[in-house]
């Protein structure tokens, strides 16, 4: 992974879900199905936060393990089961999304040595596959093939790193969807095994030394290193040689700092002298910390403490900085390593009005390439050779859609970057930085599918407070807007993340049978840089409700649909957003697909990684914030006698990042106030899915399982036939 890319890489590991759809089915060895949904015991706990009573009648629950809790999720599971499986045109979506999710999935190659590594997933596999080919025309093999883990397809790959001349490579798996990672090495020429293991590495970052005798790498505490139950967090840097024992691997960095504080190493791409340590502080803060290893001093801040965030490289003694230190659009710094004061800091890339999403050196070190988001679209732009940088190249893509990685290296003639759009299923394309022309290197067919029947259009409409927000409206060419359109809009809006246009073969389903896609770009997303994330975060979290509120709104008013033929899904900070629209405007939607979501927002921090998150949305224990948070949470705003649209609570028991305890909550009581709780035609169900996680590493045959459970209840509830 080039380093430019690591600050998009570091963001993403940290995310809680943001936009995928996944599930399977639940306990079989239930009695007959039952008529109605199962009546939750009331045992209510008051707590006083903030001088505010609050009252919880379900915080029973919160523990999975309990008898009680388990015997509510065979019930609930049984009635979900009895509700859709019945439902028409099952068969039929089940088959057509097999054929759909055989599409396949590609990343751009990796460079290392005279190797080059990428994923790829075709057809019936659950799991993308590692692949390694020497030379750029050599035969792809196998390296690390999560396939082969489990039967059932429920091992996943989670990261890898090449060492810097591609012998080796250090790899994360985890099963059941926890990404609880153990790291493992591989040799690359024979595909053998290294004995080095090492648990706790849960979104490591590794750096490896140029001669391939150890590695820098992040990981977690063991029981008894920490307080009890805070073993997720305390993240720390080690260094580990090869063959070493992992408990006494070195600790570098990471002592007594703040406990949800997570490091990320790099080295320089050409020597081994400089470690760089950047710590992220939530997703609108970060800090670089670098040590010269040439010296043996310990590690020294480069950055002031303010609110910005930063990544680096480091080549030929020169660290290039990335941040949006008083450009929330972001910029590029460059200082000598040895002498990195901050008023030696030199602008060589200024702001501008897309945002800068990456930027790694090319051409020896004299160039760069640039990965920008405009308008919510990808662009690539090639600086030729520096200094001066104002010469520069806009690369061509094939649509408006999103380049997801990107493989270089300073001292190659070549890159490559993968693509996708709405209609184009994802491809690969080298760069050849020599003649500056671009060729496709690879790609994944998607047959059954014309993407020439389809038209994306991108429209703008005005928020509550007047901003304008942006959406995405995907349908068949020659759309009648006749206000009856059924429509399935998304959003997410938050922790710095855009949604952008990318490929998704499931959503056809819902195309080919006259269905809308919308994906708004809410604000707290990172469409437009730190400003446009800034305000929909902590204090300013209702904008992102009132922006997808608006979206739903401006949908009817333009005649795409209307409230009986809106459905609305989301995962994760989506769900929370599913949640938080569902409560306050229940009268807007006829249906909601709400996925491992936050809904209990005066306790969300208690539970699994969940303080990592208190810097985007605040705590319920801080006083200054409880009040903003208690305002929008869906758990606490559930009224009884209103009627609800029909939803559809989805979570999975091995979530290790949202805790299934929200959606089991939110369903219970729902059912129990909900004007159409016990209602089998408007209904609110909750479905728990085995052996899954937040979503991440999925396989294919419980997405096809989840998928038609999603498809069956959003075509039945807007009334279309399969």
């Amino acid at each position: 992974m080039s380093g430019g890319m690591r600050l998009h890489w570091i963001l993403l590991c940290l995310l809680i879900f943001a936009g995928a759809v996944w599930a399977e089915d639940g306990p079989s060895n239930v009695p007959a199905t039952p008529t109605a949904p199962p009546k939750a015991k009331v045992d209510t706990v008051v707590d006083v936060v903030q001088g505010h009573k609050i009252a919880d009648p379900y915080r029973w629950l919160e523990d999975a393990t309990s008898a009680d809790a388990q015997e509510y999720v065979r019930q609930e599971m049984a009635y979900t089961r009895g509700i859709l499986d019945p439902l028409p045109g099952r068969g039929q979506l089940h088959q057509r999304l097999t054929q759909l999710l055989s599409i396949g999935t590609i990343t751009a190659p990796q460079i290392a040595g005279k190797y080059y590594f990428y994923t790829r997933r075709e057809g019936a596999q659950n799991q993308p596959v590692l692949l390694v080919r020497e030379g750029l025309h050599g035969k792809d093999r196998s390296l690390v093939d999560a396939n082969q883990m489990a039967a059932d397809g429920t091992v996943a790959l989670d990261w890898w790193f090449p060492s810097d001349d591609g012998k080796y490579v250090a790899y994360g798996t985890s099963p059941s969807g926890s990404e609880e990672s153990t790291l493992r090495l591989v040799e690359t020429s024979t595909g053998k095994l290294l004995q080095d293991a090492i648990d706790r590495t849960r979104f490591s970052s590794i750096a490896w030394k140029k001669d391939n005798s150890g590695f820098y790498y992040t990981r977690r505490p063991k029981k008894g290193e920490v307080p009890a139950g805070e073993e997720v967090y305390y993240v720390k840097v080690f260094y580990h040689s090869l063959g070493a024992d992992p408990a006494k691997d070195p600790l570098i960095f990471g002592e007594g700092r703040n406990p949800q504080d997570v490091p990320q190493v790099a080295l320089p791409d050409d020597d081994d002298r400089w470690l760089l340590i950047t710590v992220f502080e939530g997703w609108a803060k970060s800090e670089m910390y670098l040590q010269d290893l040439k010296a043996g001093t310990p590690p020294v801040e480069l950055t002031s403490g303010k609110e910005f965030l930063y990544s680096g490289e480091i080549l030929r003694g020169r660290l290039y900085i990335t941040t949006n230190e008083d450009a929330p659009r972001f910029r590029v710094l460059a200082v000598d390593a040895a002498d990195p004061r901050r008023e030696n800091w030199k602008e060589i890339v200024p702001q501008n009005e897309a945002v800068l999403k990456s930027f790694s050196p090319v051409f020896g070190g004299r160039g760069f390439i640039a990965q920008y988001e405009h308008n919510a679209s990808s662009q690539l732009k090639l600086f030729e050779p520096m200094p001066d940088g104002d010469l520069t190249k806009e690369i061509p893509l094939p649509a408006i859609g999103t380049v997801t990685t990107i493989g270089s290296r300073w001292d190659r003639k070549e890159l490559f970057f993968d693509f996708s759009s709405f209609t184009v299923p994802p491809c690969v394309y080298r760069l050849d930085l020599a003649s500056r022309k671009t060729k496709l290197w690879d790609k994944v067919d998607a047959p059954g599918i014309d993407p020439s029947a389809y038209e994306v259009n991108q429209l703008w409409y005005a928020s509550k407070d007047g901003t304008k927000v942006p959406m995405f409206v995907f349908h068949k060419k020659g759309l009648a807007l006749n206000g009856k359109n059924p429509t399935l809009l998304t959003g997410y809006g938050g922790f710095n993340v855009s949604n952008t246009p990318e490929f998704r073969a499931n959503r056809f389903v819902w195309l080919e049978h006259g269905g809308v896609f919308v994906v708004a770009n809410l604000r707290g997303g990172a469409e437009f840089g730190e400003d446009w994330h800034r305000a929909g975060m902590l204090e300013k979290k209702q904008n992102v409700f009132d922006d997808f509120i608006a979206a739903a709104e401006f949908l009817i008013s333009e005649k795409y649909t209307d409230k009986e033929h809106l459905a609305i899904q989301g995962g994760s900070n989506g769900g929370l957003l599913m949640g938080a629209a569902l409560t306050q405007r229940p009268d807007l939607f006829r249906a909601v697909v709400c996925q491992v979501p936050l809904l209990d927002m005066l306790r969300y921090q208690n539970f699994q990684i969940a303080k990592l998150w208190i810097a985007e949305y605040g705590s319920a224990e801080d006083p200054k914030q409880f009040d903003f948070i208690y305002a929008y949470s869906p758990y606490h705003h559930v009224k009884a006698g209103t009627e609800y649209p029909a939803i559809l609570f989805m979570t999975a028991d091995t979530d290790t990042r949202v805790d299934p305890m929200h959606a089991k909550k939110m369903a219970a009581l729902m059912q129990a106030e909900a004007a159409n709780g016990q209602s089998r035609e408007r209904p609110i169900l909750l479905r728990i899915d085995t052996k899954a996680g937040h979503g991440q590493g999925k396989p294919i045959t419980k997405q096809i399982e989840e998928l038609t459970d999603i498809y069956s209840f959003l075509f039945w509830q807007l009334g279309m036939k399969e």
